[in-house]
């Protein structure tokens, strides 16, 4: 089973966030038990994103309307 560490890692890897990984991330935070590494994942996701190390497709998406 694909788990939040594993989809952070993909996304900081390749430096993109797929429309389909993110809302893979949604889910999986609202109906798994996460721990700290998981969240630390995430947390560490939402700091390249913000940085511009990870782009997200939604928010392309978005900008090109």
């Amino acid at each position: 089973m694909i788990c939040i560490r594993d989809v952070v890692q993909n996304a900081i890897a390749t430096g993109f966030l797929s429309l389909e990984a993110e809302n893979q991330l949604r889910q999986m935070l609202k109906t798994t038990q996460n721990d700290g590494d998981a969240l630390d994942a995430f947390a560490n996701l939402q700091v390249a994103a913000m940085t511009g190390k990870v782009r997200q497709e939604s928010r392309e998406m978005f900008q090109s309307r």
